[in-house]
């Protein structure tokens, strides 16, 4: 697979994440962030199944990048 630099946010101290990426032979949107580790939080989420996770995307991160995640 290989991955497309789409965008960050620049909200992070290390400045890599949360970050947008395309994987360029399927399309699909790849998300880095930061892991949603809040107990209370995790138990909001239906299921995460096996090899799932879930990262905590800010707003402005779609904000800055919508038309180059929707590719319109």
């Amino acid at each position: 697979m290989a991955l497309e630099f789409l965008g960050s946010s620049n909200t992070s101290q290390g400045g890599g994440c949360p970050s947008f990426y395309r994987d360029t032979e399927t399309g699909d949107i790849v998300v880095q962030g930061l892991a949603l580790n809040d107990p209370a939080k995790r138990s909001q989420l239906l299921k995460v199944k096996p090899g799932e996770d879930a990262v905590v995307v800010p707003a402005v991160l779609f904000e800055l990048y919508a038309e180059k995640v929707t590719g319109t």
